[in-house]
């Protein structure tokens, strides 16, 4: 069709920690996903694979094939240490090449007996973990090669496993000039070639003096392939190593107390507060994160619908014209949002999820600008062909009210279930909100102040990208993503 379905999987040191949705039919995917990742301290790499999923099964039948590997983006444990800022920025993907993507190791013995003649080399093959799954069933069926000298020899195939086990002892002659041995191990297929799954090589002359024993990483082959970087596309990413030492919680008091005491103690001037120092000295880009943080400290008190109430009234006393009221990213707005997320999820998929869900599965064509109708699609709605622009607009219009019609009255029916945090943040916001604009002009301000978070960072973004607020686990295919996107706005 021209077009994949693509996604993203995170590997750190070959391992899978996490995966993307997919996005259907798009060559220029968002996923807009954040993920936070507990590492080792002595992690090497980090890599994100681009793959294109494939849905249509042995001979044609739906169900999952064998997913196509766009390309990757790699980065060292170096690259993103030495930005402690982070990096953010589009990275070129790289062409993967299946000889160079090998993982796991292989448990193995060798020796050289010092009686007998001619002289040979014992090789016990004992064991291979955590080889890479070349199948689609997630497993491989792993046989073992050993080499030396143009003499090779195969072990037996293990079926459906990425964990064989041979237990099996070769003996080659040793020949006279300098020379390497060399293992690989390789996935046996019933049709096509083998998949390589990497190898492990030792000169000949150490294994006398030295025997190698124990288990040994396997590698992959010398990359041979020329370098096509940019030819495949690039990936946005945003990645920020964290290191952290966490004391005991006692050592934490005095800044919570620091903190916490602005909203204990309200008579206090505001100004010279910690929190309003904090204020002043956050930049936008981190707002986000300090928001966050203060949300986990001040629900971990008891104390976040007051620190939301100090912030906000804050926020209303710079203010003078309310149409600008909450319209920046301040730290009282960026609170809010994370507020209400960390409070309100339940809440938030209790009310939208049923109509959500029905608007993905459905998955009926919605357009209302003239110039981008295709009025081919008509032929889903009606069987006789092809409607006109304007039934499809009237057909789109129709839609869109009804959609919207379920998630207003799912929003306004729920407000006995609205969880009382939240309830109680909104009521204290709105009589701070009058008390700022007490006059008869500004009536409304006492409404927008809220719809401005309740909506506007709320509502409408879960109905714009519902994967991202756990409502769906999927992204929505295109057509559906522009019906979510016209009933947010």
């Amino acid at each position: 069709s021209g077009s994949s379905d693509p996604y993203c999987m995170v590997k750190v040191d070959n391992k899978v920690v996490a995966r993307t949705a997919m996005v259907w039919k798009s060559l220029n995917p968002f996923w807009g996903e954040e993920f936070t990742l507990c590492l080792p301290h002595g992690f090497c790499s980090l890599a994100v694979y681009v793959l294109d999923e494939d849905t249509i099964g042995v001979g044609g039948q739906q169900g999952h094939g064998q997913d196509d590997v766009i390309g990757k983006v790699s980065l060292s444990h170096q690259q993103i240490s030495a930005e402690p800022r982070g990096i953010d920025s589009w990275l070129s993907l790289a062409p993967v090449n299946p000889d160079e993507e090998v993982q796991g190791e292989i448990h193995l013995e060798l020796c050289v007996p010092k009686q007998g003649h001619p002289r040979l080399l014992r090789c016990h093959l004992i064991e291979a973990r955590d080889l890479a799954p070349q199948d689609p069933s997630g497993t491989s069926d792993p046989f073992a090669r050993v080499s030396c000298c143009r003499h090779t020899l195969d072990m037996a195939v293990v079926k459906k496993t990425r964990f064989p086990h041979w237990d099996e002892v070769l003996e080659l002659e040793l020949p006279e000039e300098e020379a390497m041995l060399s293992v690989e191990v390789w996935d046996w297929d019933i049709v096509g070639k083998n998949d390589f799954l990497g190898w492990v090589e030792f000169p000949l002359d150490t294994i006398s003096t030295d025997p190698p024993r124990g288990w040994f990483q396997l590698l992959p082959l010398p990359s041979i392939t020329q370098d096509q970087r940019g030819q495949l596309g690039a990936l946005r990413l945003a990645v920020r190593l964290a290191e952290d030492t966490v004391l005991p919680p006692h050592h934490y008091q005095p800044l919570i107390q620091l903190l916490t005491n602005p909203v204990l103690c309200p008579d206090q001037p505001p100004d010279g507060t910690a929190l309003a120092i904090l204020e002043e000295v956050t930049s936008g880009e981190s707002r986000q994160d300090v928001a966050t943080k203060l949300v986990k400290i001040f629900l971990r008190q008891g104390l976040a619908v007051p620190l939301l109430d100090y912030l906000t009234t804050r926020e209303l006393a710079r203010t003078t014209d309310p149409n600008t009221l909450f319209r920046s990213n301040s730290l009282a707005s960026k609170f809010v949002e994370q507020f209400m997320k960390a409070v309100g999820l339940p809440y938030l998929h209790e009310v939208l999820k049923p109509v959500v869900t029905r608007v993905c599965e459905e998955k009926k064509y919605v357009e209302l600008d003239p110039d981008k109708m295709e009025l081919s699609r008509g032929r889903r709605i009606s069987f006789k062909g092809s409607l006109s622009e304007a039934q499809m607009w009237d057909n789109s219009l129709e839609l869109l009210a009804g959609y919207l019609g379920d998630i207003v009255d799912a929003i306004v029916g729920s407000a006995e279930r609205c969880l009382l945090p939240m309830r109680v943040a909104f009521q204290q916001l709105r009589r701070r909100a009058q008390e700022r604009f007490p006059l008869e002009q500004h009536e409304d301000v006492r409404y927008f102040s809220i719809s401005r978070f309740l909506f506007l960072r709320f509502f409408a973004p879960a109905v714009l990208a519902p994967k991202l607020f756990g409502l769906r686990e999927q992204h929505p295919e295109p057509y559906t993503g522009h019906t979510l996107l016209l009933l947010a706005k």
